[in-house]
Parts: structure tokens; C-alpha cells; sequence
């Protein structure tokens, strides 16, 4: 983006973004600290995005500076400077923050960068949009993924789009740039804020997959370090107790997915009230039968019990994902030995 040297058509964030620039990198990081994050993020984005800006324009802004401006001339922005002036002010981490959310998924371009979002994300920012917006978007990515977004939105609002896409000629510059913007500010920006991953939320699924004996131990080790983040990790954690909170319809879906060997072991160690929900969702031939198979099996390492329950776990999330059934969320509770 070329700046013209009217002010007029300048936008207030571009007018900052040109103002902070020539300012230099010390006087600029005082301002910025001094700004609010949502003012951070919109000046570093059109710091980001300019290129060379003429020496008038930058006269035209700063005329109390006009003779140090003289003598730089043009100034240059872009991802290293803008990068750089904000490590001045604001910790590494706030700066990859932002840095993140300014160049979003990969891709130098912003139809680049939606190619490489998922189709299922895309599909469901755009279904809320104009059909003739959502045309323009589909025109611009590959094919093969515009197809894949189509297929998943509403049939009735993808039959419009496809009409528009039919009857759209060259759409004009400021049509398609207008769009830009639009994806830039509210898409791309909260896309880069929401995939960011929590770290509890990974520790947690990293400890469902632990035995629960390296569990134990290391959560009473992280309880001495930080208790806040020993139990935020285990309120987000879903273990096989869990699966109670199961309706009854979904305990069936689950109950015709689960191999009947894992399903035995996995009762050999549940609490009472666990089995009974198994077997009220089963015909009463079936759960005598798997009373059976349970008493048939003896003694049972923990381990192997720990195994077949930490697999239907893993199904009972495969089919929440797939949306046949629901799982309701762990709530941090005192566990009971």
C-alpha cells in the first residue's frame, strides 16, 4: 500500500503508523507503551502494510518536524521495522503475539493466507456474510478448497452463491479491496487470537494420556510449584469417570463403537455406579452377558485396564468431534481414592 501525500485519504491508523515511523524507533516505543493493545494491534497493521511513503506525505503530517524530516526523506515500513519498534516497548511474547495475529496462517497474500485456514472455519465466518462477498472470496482461493468451503455451507445460502459466482464479472479494485479489509480486521486477526492454544488445555490432554501413576506423580509435583495450574489442568481434563455425564442415547452410540473385549477390561476397574450406566444402556441379555465376560477375565493388570479405559475415552472424544454425541465438560472435583 502506497500512501498519496493528501492527508485526506489517509485513515487515522495509517496517519499513526506514519507518524511512529518517522518519529524513530525510541520516541515511537515511548508512545506505543502508552497505547492500548487494540491500539497497538491497529497501528502495528498499517505499519506493517505500508511501503515507501513520499517525504511530502510525511511532510504534510508532521510539519513541527519538517526539517528532521528533510533530511530522511522517504521512510520505509514493513514486518522487520514494525517488529522491531515494537520489541522496544512491549515483552517478546505480547510481540510474537501480535506479529501473529498481523501476518495470520501462512501465505504472503490474504487469499494465500486463506487458503491455508480450514474449510470448516472458513465456512463458518462466511455463511454470515453477503453472497456476494462470499463469491468474491471463493473466485480468489484454489479451487479445490473453494469447493470443499461450499460444500459445507447452507444449501439454500450456497445455491445464492454459486448464482453470484455465475453471474460476477471482474469485480471492481475497490470491491475486492474492501473485502480485503474486511478479512484482515475481523477474520484473520481473531483467527491468529482464537487458534492460539491455551497450554492447560494441552498438558491436560497429554495427562489423559498418562498412567495413572506418572499422573499422580506429576500433578502433586506441579501442585507444589503452582497450585492454580494444577487445577485448572485437571478441571480441563476428561478421564473415564467422566463419561457419566453421558445421556443415555449417547452412552448407546458409544456402547455400539467400543470392541466388547476393551469394554470388559475397561469394567474390570470402573466404580459401581460406571458399570450400572453401561448396563442400563444395553439390552438385558447383553449386560448379563458382559457380567460375565467381566467376571470370566480374573485378576486384570492396572495397566491394562488403564489402557482400555484410556481408548474409549479417546472413541467417546472421535464421536463427540464427528457430533454423535455430546460430551458434557470435566468439572475440577476432589478425587476420591
Amino acid at each position: 500500500m502506497s500512501l498519496t501525500t493528501r492527508r485526506p485519504g489517509l485513515l487515522g491508523a495509517q496517519k499513526a503508523a506514519v507518524l511512529m515511523l518517522a518519529l524513530g524507533e525510541e520516541k515511537a516505543s515511548r508512545l506505543l507503551a502508552r497505547m492500548h493493545d487494540d491500539e497497538v494491534r491497529e497501528v502495528s497493521a498499517a505499519m506493517a502494510q505500508l511501503n515507501v511513503v513520499a517525504a511530502d506525505a510525511v511532510e504534510d503530517l508532521c510539519r513541527e518536524f519538517t526539517a528532521e524530516m528533510g533530511q530522511q526523506g522517504a521512510i520505509m515500513g514493513g514486518w522487520d521495522a514494525t517488529e522491531r519498534m515494537l520489541l522496544r516497548s512491549l515483552p517478546k511474547e505480547r510481540v510474537a503475539q501480535i506479529m501473529e495475529e498481523l501476518r495470520g496462517p501462512a501465505g504472503r497474500t490474504i487469499w494465500d493466507k486463506l487458503g491455508n485456514v480450514n474449510e470448516a472455519v472458513l465456512a463458518n465466518y462466511l455463511k454470515n456474510e453477503y453472497p456476494q462477498t462470499v463469491a468474491v472470496v471463493l473466485t480468489r482461493v484454489k479451487p479445490e478448497h473453494a469447493a470443499r468451503v461450499l460444500a459445507l455451507l447452507p444449501a439454500g445460502f450456497g445455491r445464492e452463491v454459486v448464482m453470484r459466482m455465475l453471474k460476477m464479472e471482474s469485480p471492481q479494485a475497490e470491491a475486492v479491496e474492501g473485502v480485503e479489509r474486511t478479512l484482515k480486521a475481523e477474520f484473520m486477526s481473531n483467527l491468529a487470537r482464537t487458534s492460539r492454544r491455551d497450554p492447560h488445555e494441552l498438558m491436560a490432554e497429554i495427562f489423559n494420556n498418562l498412567d495413572r501413576g506418572t499422573e499422580q506423580r506429576l500433578m502433586a509435583a506441579l501442585e507444589e510449584q503452582s497450585t492454580e495450574s494444577a487445577g485448572r489442568i485437571r478441571a480441563l481434563m476428561f478421564t473415564f469417570e467422566d463419561l457419566r455425564r453421558l445421556d443415555a442415547a449417547g452412552v448407546q452410540v458409544l456402547l455400539r463403537a467400543v470392541e466388547k473385549d476393551r469394554l470388559a477390561i475397561a469394567m474390570k476397574g470402573a466404580s459401581e455406579a460406571m458399570r450400572e450406566m453401561f448396563f442400563r444402556g444395553m439390552s438385558e441379555r447383553a449386560a448379563r452377558m458382559l457380567r460375565d465376560d467381566i467376571q470370566a477375565l480374573g485378576p486384570v493388570r492396572l495397566r491394562d485396564v488403564e489402557e482400555a479405559q484410556a481408548g474409549i475415552v479417546v472413541l467417546a472424544k472421535e464421536l463427540a468431534a464427528q457430533g454423535e454425541i455430546r460430551l458434557a465438560e470435566a468439572a475440577a472435583e476432589e478425587m476420591v481414592e
